[in-house]
């Protein structure tokens, strides 16, 4: 059995990485630091250099695309890492499956199915739409075994929960640079992994997207209470004005590049996973369990041992 090669070690990579340990399987996690993950072969390139692509995913089983570029460099970052990655998956005749996101649907005014157009006007939905139309299209062509995985935002390794949580826990009021009373589908990073684990050995998940088990939708006033219940706080959070964060996005990137997805949190903004639930019997873990994960994973919390319940996948919500 081949080695599964993970890019990228942010929450999505580590969730991944546990999950194939736990398995059994034999775990190359590439990073440009050559950071480790306790278990794994940890090596160090640069995921756009495609010779070294090559090099470092020699007897690959599966590759992992887990790499997330810095947001205002994904129109010249991605673009080469895809086409070394999609390149060693051909050479190596691995398995390429790919995370991804619901950038590439744009705004939309229902709940988003797999079979949702991918009609993104901004630069980011068009890069990693242009991402998946290749990777298709060479699968189709029967160079390469791929599919992706579509999540919403995280949990797990969330940046607005990671906004909120901390605030709350010293007793502050947390400003979030979001309407907070819009339903809102929560992805936990575990799901991600899971669904990318068992898409990889099951040529059912080849040649498509699939959406990631995810619970019920929340609005963020909803999942700041979640945290606040967790943390032992009042629930202190209040929207922080529009206009102050575009103007804050002139100095800081993160702010600037929220500007083209602010659409998903100014109306209802609904994943549908029902096609993953059925094909593969996976099942979303509960929003309560996310959160509690994302807040061990700040270290605002003790984590969960190993094996407790609170770990372990819980009944599917209703398909909405």
């Amino acid at each position: 059995m081949g080695t599964q090669v993970i890019f990228g070690a942010g929450p999505v990579g580590r969730a991944l990485a546990r999950v194939l340990l736990d398995r059994g399987d034999s775990v190359r996690v590439v990073t440009r630091s050559g950071s480790g993950i306790a278990g794994t072969d940890p090596v160090a390139a640069d995921a756009s250099d495609g010779a070294r692509v090559l090099e470092v995913t020699e007897g690959a089983e599966a590759i992992y695309n887990c790499i997330n570029p810095p947001y205002h460099r994904w129109a010249t970052d991605w673009p080469p890492i895809a086409e070394a990655l999609l390149r060693a998956a051909e050479r190596h005749g691995a398995v390429l499956a790919t995370t991804s996101n619901l950038y590439v649907y744009g705004e939309v005014s229902a709940p988003m199915t797999e079979a949702t157009p991918m009609a993104s006007t901004g630069t980011k939905g068009q890069v990693r739409a242009q991402m998946w139309t290749e990777a298709l299209a060479a699968h189709q062509a029967g160079r390469v075994r791929a599919f992706e995985v579509r999540g919403s935002d995280y949990v797990g390794g969330s940046s607005l929960l990671g906004m909120i949580a901390p605030a709350l826990a010293k007793g502050r009021t947390a400003m979030v640079p979001a309407p907070l009373d819009v339903k809102h589908t929560w992805t936990d990073v575990r799901d991600v992994a899971t669904l990318l684990a068992t898409g990889a050995r099951d040529e059912r998940a080849w040649g498509r997207a699939w959406h990631v088990p995810s619970a019920d939708p929340l609005t963020l006033r909803e999942l700041s209470a979640v945290a606040a219940d967790q943390l032992e706080v009042r629930l202190k959070v209040r929207e922080l004005p529009w206009s102050v964060a575009w103007l804050g996005g002139v100095a800081v990137p993160l702010l600037r590049e929220l500007r083209e997805t602010r659409h998903q949190f100014t109306r209802p903004f609904i994943l549908d996973s029902s096609a993953a639930q059925e094909t593969f019997g996976l099942l979303p873990r509960t929003v309560a369990d996310s959160v509690a994960y994302d807040l061990a994973e700040q270290g605002l919390v003790p984590a969960a041992p190993a094996g407790t319940a609170s770990t372990e996948p819980t009944a599917p919500s209703t398909p909405v």
